[in-house]
């Protein structure tokens, strides 16, 4: 495992170690690091910067492109980490596609016919779908994938509750027949949220969902180029001569996909400061998420553009394992959320601008038709740190130590991380801080043992705001237990809402569905939502084409 640990009095962030706690008021807090940090990076931006060279990125056919992580693997129906999302929806294609305003069209299916009560689904292929490898796209390929994915997705998991057949009718028609009504069909088998339902060979979708494929093979734009494959350091896509873009102006994830790079190379740069002068010096053409200490820096510079990444931001998340102590006492979980305050990790992920955060006393996303405040009032208003204390020692919980996962080289995970170093100290709780960095993190995350024998008890991530807006896409909402996402949270009060949501015949009804479930939510704890913030991206003014979306799309992009 690629991880150590730190004391308080020794924090490493964007490659910079720094005394960063000092004691006040009988706890803990942290320097005024984001001002350390930003005059630290952008010295070494303006100045001579020690970083390795890239060859200039002057080749009209090459994008170099900055991912928010290291690659860890590509297999987007296993995990839902959005570097692996980003990277899988150029090699993969799915049946339907959501466009920017969360539609699902036709992707790789010609069309489809459903009976009227949503039970009986009919899809058709289009013509001209081939694999990375020359093999034809098929049916058999289709429901092969398609049944992988049920097992490890919150709505194909629904789906599979009340299958009756899924079948390959002919070699370009599958059938899909269901015991009870299932009308979001076409947004499941389109969303754009791991795990997603991506269309894979047959002998590769039958790999066992909870096992990482071990081949990269698919139908869409890119393929992978597995022999130059240097896992953190860097990962090459090479255009797929024989992909057969659809008609349509693409948006997202639908329409037709048109690739102007013979190769897209992403360069892993953990560092912010050698990503900034990467860019800077023409050496990339597009860095996906430079800290916004960076940013006024960036902007000074006349050959680069800077912009949010995504209109619909995100969500941070405090996520704690509900099936260990001590956070498997909801008391505990409570004790946290009454003492966190959502100012102090926002301004700790994106500084001091108001632009870029606000407040999120709600599991879903500010601004979106369903979003709501019910339930949330133990994140407003005064922290308060006694009554923590109090409620933690009522709990039972004696100062065992608490096993606090935190990927380094993601910026994001390790402000927050910080931040909750320090939130848990003031309250009285003896954290073991575990850096890490973003891949390890994927794999401890999904331990179930207990933290003697390698397992977790808090780890931090984001979600994208587009995948808050119902419980659809929203993985991390659920609280099914063993089914639901890491750290199993249970609630048969949170359950009860999301079908609720599921059946409501309007949005009216809807939104009475969502605010049952928030208020479950949040009595539960399901997890803590730590604020909600906005990303920038940034690339060359020799690119054009770049649009806001949850994910970096590379189609329609070029360069001169």
């Amino acid at each position: 495992m690629a991880y150590m640990r730190y004391t308080h009095g020794s924090r490493l962030r964007h490659g910079v170690c720094f005394a960063a706690v000092l004691k006040s008021n009988g706890g803990f807090h942290l320097m005024k690091r984001r001002t350390f940090l930003g005059t630290t990076a952008a010295a070494a931006i303006g100045g001579t910067l020690a970083a390795p060279r890239l060859s200039l990125a002057q080749n009209a056919k090459v994008l170099r492109f900055i991912p928010q992580a290291n690659l860890p693997n590509l297999d987007a129906v296993v995990g839902t980490q959005y570097v692996v999302r980003n990277a899988a929806v150029m090699v993969w294609e799915t049946l339907y596609g959501v466009d920017s305003k969360f539609v699902p069209h036709p992707q790789m299916a010609e069309g489809h016919t459903v009976n009227a009560d949503f039970t009986d689904w009919t899809f058709k292929l289009r013509d001209g779908l081939k694999f990375h490898d020359g093999e034809r796209v098929t049916s058999k390929d289709v429901v092969a994938s398609i049944s992988r994915w049920m097992v490890r997705d919150t709505m194909g998991q629904k789906i599979k509750a009340s299958l009756d057949a899924i079948e390959a009718v002919d070699d370009k028609t599958v059938r899909i027949r269901l015991n009870k009504p299932f009308p979001k069909m076409l947004f499941a088998l389109g969303k754009a949220n791991s795990p997603m339902c991506l269309i894979m060979p047959e002998r590769i979708a039958k790999t066992d969902p909870f096992q990482i494929i071990k081949e990269n093979i698919g139908s869409g734009p890119l393929r992978f180029k597995q022999d130059e494959w240097v896992p953190g350091s860097k990962a090459v896509f090479e255009k797929f001569g024989d992909y057969v873009p659809r008609a349509e102006k693409s948006d997202w994830l639908s329409g037709g996909k048109r690739v102007h790079f013979d190769r897209v190379e992403w360069i892993i740069i953990p560092d912010a400061a050698t990503a900034g002068a990467a860019l800077q010096n023409g050496e990339v053409d597009w860095w996906e998420n430079p800290i916004s200490d960076l940013v006024p820096l960036l902007k000074k510079n006349k050959n680069i553009s800077v912009d949010i990444g995504d209109p619909l931001g995100n969500i941070g998340s405090f996520r704690m394992n509900h099936l260990l102590p001590p956070f498997n006492d909801v008391r505990v979980r409570r004790a946290v959320m009454m003492a966190l305050s959502q100012q102090d990790y926002m301004e700790a992920v994106v500084g001091d601008n108001p632009d870029l955060w606000k407040l999120c006393p709600s599991f879903f996303t500010p601004g979106t038709p369903l979003y709501t405040e019910a339930g949330g009032d133990l994140l407003k208003g005064k922290r308060n740190i006694e009554g923590a204390k109090a409620l933690l020692k009522e709990a039972g919980y004696n100062g065992e130590k608490v096993r606090l996962i935190v990927a380094t080289d993601v910026a994001i995970t390790k402000a927050e991380g910080d931040v909750t170093a320090d939130l848990l100290a003031k309250i009285g709780m003896n954290v073991d801080f575990v850096a890490t960095d973003w891949s390890t993190t994927g794999t401890i995350r999904a331990k179930k043992d207990p933290v003697a024998q390698g397992g977790w008890n808090i780890f931090h991530t984001w979600h994208a705001g587009a995948d808050c807006i119902n419980p659809a896409p929203y993985t991390a909402l659920s609280a099914a237990g063993d089914k639901a996402w890491f750290g199993w949270p249970k609630s048969d009060a949170v359950e009860a809402g999301i079908n609720e949501w599921y059946a409501a015949p309007d949005q009216a009804a809807e939104k009475k569905a969502i605010e049952k479930v928030d208020v479950a939510s949040f009595e539960n704890v399901t997890y803590i939502p730590t604020g909600f913030f906005q990303q920038y991206t940034a690339w060359r003014k020799n690119v054009t084409g770049v649009v806001k979306s949850p994910f970096p799309v590379v189609w329609d992009v070029t360069k001169s």
